[in-house]
């Protein structure tokens, strides 16, 4: 047991998923950002604004996250090298894109951020370690919504 009460073990594991949703963040909130500067087309202005409201929330989320595997007792990764080397997900080029080629992109990579995050409510939930298991779920929430709106941006 460590000064939280939970046991150092099983919140190493809590904080190896964690670390693993910290560099998927670290990427999509790069991705996010450079699709924000490159998109093109008829729903430019739409796209653009909401862009930039998905990589404010991947920002907090960054933060939370990285406190959170400190809180737990561990070190989070903090370099681009390890970022790429753990993430799930993969960088794009700054190249011009349309909107559906986008959505399709992001639809995607939020699909492999939200099965990563169930994983990590499980292995948090085994530990009993329900902050981080909040703090993943209030995660998937958003991440869900936001699948919901992508979808529907595709229905034409």
């Amino acid at each position: 047991m460590n000064l939280i009460g939970l046991p150092n073990d099983g919140l190493k594991k809590v904080a190896d998923q964690l670390d693993v949703y910290l560099a998927d963040l670290h990427v999509l909130y790069t991705k996010l950002h450079n699709y924000h500067w490159n998109v093109e087309g008829p729903e430019f202005f739409a796209l653009h604004a909401k862009l930039e409201e998905m990589y404010d929330f991947v920002a907090e989320q960054i933060d939370e996250v990285a406190e959170r595997i400190l809180m737990v007792g561990q070190r989070p990764s903090a370099s681009l090298k390890s970022y790429l080397e753990k993430a799930r997900l993969q960088e794009a080029d700054s190249v011009a894109i349309r909107g559906n080629e986008l959505v399709e992109q992001l639809l995607e990579d939020y699909s492999v951020i939200i099965k990563g995050l169930r994983e990590g409510v499980e292995v948090a939930g085994e530990v009993g370690d329900e902050v981080s298991v909040d703090l993943m779920i209030g995660a998937l929430a958003e991440y869900e919504k936001t699948v919901w709106m992508l979808r529907a941006f595709l229905q034409r």
